[in-house]
């Protein structure tokens, strides 16, 4: 029988929510986790580099640039696309095609050879640009299946299935890999099947969300003023900022502590290889036991925030983040790097749920859609700034990747300097009388 502090998981759920939503909200999360964990952060990232750059003094800042182009544009288009699913109630239409987007193009980087940097280039940016845009997309329900003070545990069952399916992915990839390297297959002939073997997981896995998860949301104006409505609604949202300061702030610390976190997760691989001179199995081994620490991180935290605080979770994470980043620079052993990995598997879970359900507890109820949006567009411009600077400096400096490690920190401290200002009870007042406000105008 459960304490009268403890929430049955009935009541973590908002009213008419069923609990096969939510499983499927969920879902979502485990079949896009092995875009991430194996394109960006495990496998391609670092084949990229090696293969189809051939390791040139700039290759890492080309494998960052790529990506910083996919970040670009869907800082340009998250905000309307959040308004007009707002608008329209078309979050799950538009999610559809995000995701039937990303499957394509991930499925496309198997065509990536040696030396074909353009292609290559190519299909990052493209299939990044519909991940992107289609995790904002996913993120955007929450509000809607969870109670306000029950986001921070439901956003963690989201993130902790969704290093099951990293996990999962990695797995399958590593199956793979090492019977095709037993065989004496190069990286040039088995990574390109473990970007359909991801793309396939991802097309599967996602079909639940599709099927049980319900569109809440009800369009607000005629389908004949797509255009208008969505840029009129996004120019509402930014004309009511002032009243939203506490949001603001905090998404100007996303910008800083999660060019830290976008700058481990693009580069993770590269640096085991490069610097630490990992194989790609002893990588992909590395990574799945990450996801293992990562999914308990996200689950733990998710229940811990909602009983101290969204603030202190994220600070109690960040020193974490900024422990590891430290580590990871004077790492000469293995071992060393393993226990590093792994406290970056703990931080990374719980510091993206409570970032996502602090988002989600600071926004207007009714206008979540384009908050998330807004969240969205801070951390593609997190996943600009931090990747792009570590790759200058190692091209600056002729390969450093310690000292870009270094540098990394710096994020940490700047995002935790900016969360000390931070006054949640008052930023929650201003998103309930925001709604109240727009509903009685």
């Amino acid at each position: 029988m459960a304490s009268s502090d403890t929430p049955s998981p009935r009541e973590n759920l908002a009213p008419g929510v069923r609990r096969i939503e939510v499983v499927s909200w969920a879902m979502y999360d485990f079949a896009n986790s092995g875009y991430t964990t194996v394109v960006i952060t495990a496998v391609f990232n670092a084949y990229f580099v090696s293969v189809v750059a051939g390791n040139a003094p700039w290759a890492t800042f080309a494998w960052t640039a790529a990506l910083a182009v996919s970040y670009a544009l869907i800082m340009l288009t998250a905000p309307v696309v959040g308004a007009y699913a707002d608008v329209h109630g078309s979050k799950k239409r538009l999610l559809l095609f995000t995701t039937v987007g990303c499957v394509v193009f991930t499925a496309g980087l198997a065509l990536v050879g040696r030396g074909e940097l353009a292609l290559g280039i190519a299909m990052v940016i493209l299939s990044n640009f519909f991940f992107g845009s289609g995790e904002n997309l996913i993120a955007a329900f929450l509000p809607e299946i969870a109670r306000g003070e029950a986001m921070g545990r439901v956003s963690g069952w989201g993130w902790s299935l969704g290093y099951c399916g990293g996990l999962t992915a990695l797995g399958l990839c590593l199956v793979y890999v090492t019977h095709a390297q037993a065989q004496g297959a190069t990286a040039d002939e088995f990574v390109p099947v473990t970007m359909l073997i991801t793309a396939a997981l991802f097309a599967i896995a996602s079909l639940p969300t599709f099927i049980f998860l319900k569109e809440r949301a009800q369009p607000v104006v005629g389908a004949a003023d797509i255009m208008r409505s969505a840029f009129g609604r996004l120019a509402d949202t930014l004309g009511h900022a002032r009243r939203h300061a506490d949001l603001w702030r905090f998404l100007v610390c996303v910008v800083f502590y999660q060019a830290g976190i976008q700058t481990v997760v693009a580069l993770a691989a590269v640096y085991a290889q490069e610097v630490m001179k990992f194989t790609t199995r002893d990588t992909l081994i590395l990574i799945l036991v990450v996801n293992v620490t990562a999914a308990a991180g996200a689950f733990a935290f998710g229940h811990v925030q909602d009983r101290i605080g969204h603030v202190k979770t994220l600070v109690i994470t960040l020193i974490g983040w900024l422990i590891a980043v430290v580590l990871a620079w004077m790492a000469e052993s293995a071992t060393m790097f393993w226990v590093v990995a792994n406290l970056v598997g703990v931080c990374m879970g719980s510091s993206q749920s409570a970032g996502r359900a602090l988002v989600g507890y600071l926004s207007p109820p009714a206008h979540t859609a384009e908050f998330f949006g807004l969240w969205g567009l801070t951390v593609k411009l997190s996943a600009i700034l931090g990747p792009v600077t570590y790759g200058l400096v190692t091209w600056i400096t002729l390969g450093n990747h310690r000292f870009a490690m270094l540098v990394t920190g710096a994020f940490f401290v700047i995002g935790m300097a900016i969360l000390a200002s931070l006054d949640v009870a008052r930023g929650r007042r201003a998103a309930l009388e925001d709604d109240s406000q727009r509903v009685g105008s």
